[in-house]
């Protein structure tokens, strides 16, 4: 017997005493496509006519994974795609056959997926199942491109430039591509084998085929990539690209304009064939979206999504271990002010960011490193006395430096195991913060059973006190494949674990453990193309001193009907005595009992020119002494006009009634209140898409929340209930807690891309906000009250221009518009035909 013929055999015993006992599948072989390199480089115009395409291995045969697996379409509808090469990039043709009346095509934004047929293209050129990059290609001529791994799935927060052009023909579509090697990341070898994946949906029934199978009961969806072979003597080419960019800004605001011009510019430089350089130098985030702010009566601060392009590109080395939260730098100042009861202060609301870099990529063997850096200004706060009207600043925050370091070690395809440090460094006396996280996934070979571990450590330096070193822990261990499906963990934060200055955590302090179940079918049946129900348990307690704080239990169902409709329920059930130890903000706990949640929403079909989502849910309290009731509804229709016009309008009203909480402090001891809450947030957003390169969106946003406390207020008693002994009222306590509070945001943009990579943007802003004691106020007076506020208005112009250093030689030298590839881009184009370039 042999070595090949012994190896075979010890794995074969090794599969067979795995914790499963389903019975052993060996991979299939993958499918293979050989390429040629092409003499001259297909013309990106829709048409399969170059002499490139003739003699190209044919990818067929596709295979669908959803809703059936393993299906073909007709060879009316079947899909036929081609590649070759040269030395600048990979090119891609595919005819997508089909009946042309039944291709959906709305024009959308990029990376927006809209009611699209697509064909997606899927390179990995370290072959190693984990590090994808994904071009999708829609029918209406626009793209969307992203990075993909099992840790954080899609990322479609990465853009890169590439060409493609579509075309509508009588018996389908037609796409081709042109994907330049500096929007790939590859070592330099001879002969390489690279992974390889084509995506073709038909959107009007939501069926997804590929060229390789997928079996989509396990695994993560790289391990079922094919393979691209003939790929010879291709070089990495030098990745250098610049994107200068300059602002102009009038802001007008309560009778006072100011007005900015900025320039700036962002970089992204090639160091080696498998890292990057990102850097943005001088940022300007003027443009950026506006947060969807609400009123906080909780006791964790609030928080919103990431708006910034430059911190949501790439950064998924750095989102491991949860340690880094993006928001943290250039937000509000950390300093606290002590002021005298004749001072008031004018704080920034934010600090500026001065640079930011980030240095990341992975080796062929698997090895990822991630390296971030940003520096925010010194800011000062404006501290006027009201007796005197003297002025003195102060400073919030000091110069200070963001830095991130991550080492990430893939392997088995399906597995990793990380290490984090993130740091915080402040001038003077603020203080300086450290965490470190070891984190692994590992998955076993055959893709059935999934372990998740992760260990952290933080350490903040105060300047006159003693550091805090605090400690937190996650395990997970769960059946990873087939129909049912079960999971156990464990999460674990001592008191002093605070990872705040770079990260988010809303509390620690818990020692918590949960378990889930649930049962989904990958197949139709029935009505249904898919369901899902699962159920759920979580027991949770403090971890110093070690007492139980709460248990709650629930279930959810969701189903997907052949009619492509959705709909879902849910229930949670907190049984028996809850003690939270957050609310009162002093640290003692807060009793209440027996709550009763549930709901459920129905979405339905967005292809049709009319779709619409409800979402209802209401809440009970079963306590002695209590009438809690509320409920949420939240209800947005949406009309499509046409391909280019789509308005979509969200209502949501929130009312509580009967709810206690916290609601001030007095004599340094915390009052809470029994209040009534009424929340109403109607937003409207609107898109006219003239073609893949102008696109005009408007986006509204009124946001009304107003809390009403009864006359009577409460003190904490120390064990745990509510008295109203103390004889506290609304009227006696000194400032009102009724709340009346309003904001009001319109957004109106203007996008074109004028050239490949390189976009004019015009966005005209206004803004209003109102906060008050005005709590029985209606709808209509606090409206009133809110446009009697001085509004806000801003007239912001961005010009960003794409430099790629290869190209630039070729501006002192004449070439035609065939052999660019490129100049025909935007002259007079076909109708039905899109050249897109972003």
């Amino acid at each position: 017997m042999n070595l090949r013929s012994i190896l075979l055999l010890l794995f074969i015993c090794f599969s067979s005493i795995a914790i499963s006992q389903d019975e052993v599948i060996l991979p299939g072989e993958k499918k293979s496509l050989n390429i040629n390199r092409a003499e001259q480089a297909p013309k990106i115009d829709g048409v399969l006519d170059d002499v490139a395409w003739q003699n190209a291995e044919i990818a067929t045969n596709f295979i669908s994974f959803r809703p059936e697996i393993g299906d073909k379409r007709p060879p009316e509808e079947r899909t036929e795609v081609k590649m070759t090469y040269d030395n600048q990039a990979i090119y891609i043709g595919a005819y997508l056959y089909d009946d042309p009346t039944k291709i959906m095509k709305q024009l959308t934004s990029r990376d927006n997926f809209g009611q699209n047929d697509f064909f997606g293209i899927v390179i990995n050129p370290n072959n190693d199942a984990q590090n994808d990059i994904q071009f999708f290609i829609f029918s209406s001529g626009q793209q969307a491109d992203a990075i993909a791994n099992p840790t954080i799935g899609e990322d479609f927060g990465w853009n890169a430039v590439w060409e493609s052009s579509v075309k509508i023909v009588d018996d389908g579509w037609i796409v081709e591509v042109k994907i330049p090697y500096r929007a790939l990341r590859f070592t330099d070898q001879e002969e390489p084998t690279w992974g390889l994946q084509f995506h073709r949906q038909f959107r009007r029934e939501r069926s997804q085929y590929t060229w390789n199978p997928i079996d989509p009961t396990k695994g993560n969806i790289g391990i079922y990539h094919g393979e691209l072979t003939g790929l010879k003597n291709i070089k990495p080419p030098v990745r250098l690209n610049l994107y200068p960019f300059s602002t102009a800004i009038i802001n007008d605001f309560d009778g006072e304009t100011d007005t900015d011009l900025t320039f700036g510019m962002d970089v992204k430089y090639g160091i080696t064939d498998n890292f990057t350089l990102d850097a943005t130098l001088v940022p300007d985030f003027s443009q950026a979206g506006f947060d969807n702010v609400t009123l906080n009566l909780g006791p964790f601060e609030q928080t919103f999504s990431e708006q910034r392009q430059f911190f949501t590109e790439g950064v998924e080395l750095f989102s491991k271990g949860n340690l880094f939260f993006s928001r943290r730098v250039g937000n509000r100042p950390s300093g606290r002010l002590n002021l005298s009861d004749d001072e008031v202060a004018n704080v920034p609301s934010e600090v500026k960011v001065l640079n930011a870099i980030k240095i990341s990529g992975r080796t062929k063997e698997g090895l990822g490193i991630g390296i971030f850096n940003a520096i925010t200004e010194k800011t000062e706060a404006t501290i006027t006395n009201t007796t005197t009207n003297e002025k003195r600043n102060e400073v919030v925050e000091p110069f200070a430096n963001y830095n991130i370091l991550v080492v990430d070690q893939q392997f088995n395809g399906n597995s990793s195991i990380s290490l984090i440090n993130t740091n915080v460094l402040r001038e003077g006396s603020f203080r300086d913060a450290n965490a470190t996280a070891l984190v692994t996934s590992i998955q076993n070979k055959r893709n059935t059973y999934r372990i998740i571990g992760e260990a952290k450590m933080s350490n903040v330096n105060r300047q006159f006190d003693d550091n805090e070193t605090g400690y937190s822990t996650f395990f997970f261990i769960g059946k990873a494949h087939g129909n049912f499906r079960y999971s156990f963990d464990h999460s674990f934060a001592d008191t002093k674990f605070d990872i705040n200055d770079l990260g988010l955590i809303f509390r620690n302090n818990y020692n918590n453990f949960g378990a889930d179940v649930s049962y989904r079918i990958f197949e139709p049946q029935g009505n249904l193309n898919n369901y899902r129900i699962s159920a759920y348990i979580n027991y949770k307690n403090l971890a110093n001193p070690g007492t139980f704080t709460g248990i709650n239990f629930g279930a959810n169902y969701n189903a997907q009907t052949k009619a492509l409709n959705n709909y879902g329920f849910n229930m949670n059930i907190e049984p028996g005595k809850q003690y939270d130890y957050f609310e009162s903000r002093d640290g003692r706990f807060f009793i209440y009992e027996d709550i009763v949640s549930g709901g459920g929403y129905y979405s339905s079909n967005y292809n049709k020119k009319f779709a619409y989502d409800i979402n209802a849910n209401i809440f009970k309290i079963f306590e002695d002494g209590r009438d809690l009731f509320g409920y949420n509804l939240n209800l947005s229709p949406r009309f499509r006009f046409n391909d280019k016009f789509q308005v979509v309008y969200s209502m949501n009203l929130n009312m509580s009634n009967g709810s206690r909480g916290y609601a001030t402090r007095v004599d340094n001891q915390p009052i809470f209140g029994e209040r009534n809450r009424k929340r109403l947030t109607n937003s409207i957003s609107a898109n006219y898409t003239f073609n893949p390169f102008n696109s005009l969106a408007l986006t509204f946003r009124h946001y009304w929340d107003t809390v009403n406390y009864d006359d009577e207020l409460f003190t904490l008693l120390d064990n745990g209930r509510l008295t109203t002994e103390s004889g506290y009222t609304v009227d006696n306590i000194g400032n009102s807690p009724n709340i009346n509070f309003s904001t009001w945001n319109i957004d109106l943009s203007y996008s074109w891309q004028f050239a490949p990579g390189s976009f004019l943007t015009a966005l005209y802003r206004n803004q209003l906000f109102n906060f008050d004691t005005m709590s029985e106020d209606s709808y209509s007076e606090s409206l009133n009250t809110l446009f009697d506020q001085p509004m806000q208005h801003t007239l912001s112009v961005r010009v960003q221009y794409f430099i790629d250093f290869n190209g630039i030689k070729s501006v002192f030298k004449k070439k035609t518009p065939t052999q660019t590839g490129q100049a025909s881009r935007f002259n007079n184009r076909p109708f039905n035909t899109f050249n897109t370039l972003p």
